[in-house]
């Protein structure tokens, strides 16, 4: 595709970067236009402490992960096994703070009301057996093509 139309991925990648943009001044216009004092030093603490560690714990955990997989995971079974470590580890630290309890108080059990450790398992499970089926699939189809091969040849 992009042998054939350049033009198109500018195209695709200038309307995302626009969209990011945008998302940035909607999220930067409600930091200082929210009704309720935001705290912008609070806020800047925070950006600066994801971005630090993103870069110095989520990037080399990611290399690692990456370099470990090049390694003992199959080539046409890496793609699906990386898509569902990001996706499990997107939706475990999305829920980080409910299923180790934060946010509820502590008389009012309807703040937290649902188990979020379990639904986090069933979720990661389902993740799981969805990237298996994925492979299974692909084992098959390999072992079809080869039986192919072995006729034809």
């Amino acid at each position: 595709m992009t042998g054939n139309h350049p033009w198109v991925v500018r195209v695709v990648r200038a309307v995302l970067v626009a969209a990011g943009l945008a998302a940035l001044g909607y999220g930067l216009a409600g930091l200082f236009t929210h009704p309720r004092p935001a705290n912008p030093p609070n806020s800047l603490s925070w950006l600066a402490g994801g971005v630090i560690v993103h870069d110095l714990v989520l990037v080399p955990a990611t290399a690692l992960v990456g370099f470990a997989l090049s390694r003992f995971v199959p080539a046409p079974y890496r793609a699906v096994v990386q898509g569902a470590l990001i996706i499990s580890a997107s939706v475990a630290l999305m829920c980080l703070p409910l299923w180790l309890g934060y946010g509820g108080t502590p008389g009012n059990p309807t703040t937290n009301p649902l188990p979020y450790r379990r639904n986090l398992a069933l979720v990661l499970g389902a993740v799981w057996a969805g990237a298996v089926a994925i492979m299974a699939v692909r084992a098959a189809r390999r072992r079809t093509a080869r039986r192919q091969r072995a006729v034809d040849g």
